[in-house]
């Protein structure tokens, strides 16, 4: 951090920060003692005081949890208190999109007299830690917060980054902040009863960070697709830890962990998807929509010359494999040319949310990501056309 008092530079400190990502499972039960080390107690205090909130989706499939975490306390209980029962809220993206909510879950915390010495839990999918953790953020300008991060979706990339934050006046993500956890933990168990349309979802991310970063993790993915949508929890599992290791590598090693330039190398597909998730109310699931994202900066970047026919299929054929579907029309509240014009404005919209300057991940090839300043709009109005 530098000061400048005139041309002078007073200082100049580098801060860093651990990012904690764990994989465990039985997380919750009380012969794993990996969340209760994670709750540590402020000097001076005996226990560490804490706030779980629970996806409502999760809870439905999982009726017996909130006994289960309540146990849990109880067994650590001369080193963690539970302060109050656990707080369910709605799952999916209404976690994130509507404001009552937002304002229920910054009540609670402050009605249980959070401080910035205690915990902020969240469990369940990638939008209820989102909203949770843009919460926990700006109360006392940081209460800890600790992820259980509950989806496919959620443990390859959602729940494992830095980032919190809802969506306003139908915009994704446009408010939000940067917050490192105290910890994720990752616990395969959760994934047991998700329902079929969820449980594909979350491998959008993974062909994603494959698309851009390895080649073998593709060609992998290729390979195990069937194990992978027939819910072989050993290859899921291997996805996972592979998906958010990529992913940890890129906010630790990618030198803009805040992301305060203009690129957004793991934002692949992402600016056509968050205007799908828009124009569909969010009936389509961000899964699905970066799928189609990616379908369609695939078909553009072959368009265009930069992405042979070869691997141009492999991608597509890649995705049908894993579930996607390309037939949206009857989610989507416009047709035709209304809604060609609409989709299209997720690039100035997206170019405005990196900072001004459009920057955006095509592919040279699987494995090859380049980065490009401008889009030829007839070209991409022809590739919309074709597949909506």
């Amino acid at each position: 951090m530098a000061i400048g008092l005139g041309l002078e530079v007073a200082s100049e400190i580098r801060f860093s920060f651990q990012h904690r990502l764990f994989f465990s499972r039985g997380i919750l039960e009380a012969s794993n003692a990996l969340l209760a080390e994670h709750l540590i107690p402020s000097s001076g205090d005996r226990r560490a005081r804490a706030l779980v909130f629970l996806d409502q989706g999760l809870l439905n499939k999982n009726p017996a949890l909130p006994e289960k975490i309540r146990r849990y306390f109880l067994e650590y209980s001369e080193r963690i208190l539970l302060v109050d029962l656990p707080k369910v809220i709605p799952g999916g993206e209404a976690a994130k999109s509507e404001e009552v909510l937002f304002r229920l879950i910054l009540a609670e915390i402050e009605r249980n007299r959070l401080c910035r010495h205690s915990y902020v839990i969240a469990i369940g999918g990638g939008a209820v830690l989102d909203a949770v953790g843009f919460a926990a953020s700006l109360t006392h300008r940081g209460v800890r917060q600790i992820r259980l991060p509950t989806t496919v979706l959620a443990q390859c990339d959602a729940g494992i980054g830095i980032k919190n934050g809802i969506n306003w006046r139908n915009k994704k993500n446009y408010l939000g902040v940067f917050q490192v956890p105290q910890a994720i933990l990752n616990d395969l168990s959760f994934l047991e009863t998700l329902p079929d349309s969820v449980w594909c979802s979350g491998f959008a991310e993974a062909v994603k960070v494959a698309l851009i970063r390895d080649r073998e993790f593709f060609d992998w993915i290729e390979r195990n697709a069937r194990n992978l949508t027939t819910r072989g929890m050993a290859e899921v599992g291997d996805l996972i830890r592979r998906c958010a290791e990529l992913h940890v590598r890129q906010i630790a090693t990618g030198g803009d962990p805040f992301e305060l330039g203009s690129s957004r190398p793991l934002d692949f597909g992402h600016w056509l998807a968050h205007k799908l998730e828009q124009v569909s109310e969010f009936k389509l699931s961000h899964g699905h929509c970066v799928a189609l994202g990616m379908t369609v900066d695939s078909l553009y970047a072959s368009r265009i010359g930069l992405l042979s026919v070869e691997d141009l299929e492999r991608v597509l054929g890649c995705l049908s494999e894993l579930g996607f579907s390309q037939k949206v029309s009857r989610h989507l509240g416009l047709e035709g040319e209304p809604l060609i014009d609409h989709l299209m404005t997720g690039i100035s919209e997206f170019q405005e949310h990196l900072g001004g300057r459009l920057a955006l991940t095509l592919l040279r090839g699987i494995g090859i990501p380049t980065e490009v300043s401008e889009v030829d709009a007839y070209q991409m109005r022809q590739v919309l056309r074709k597949l909506f």
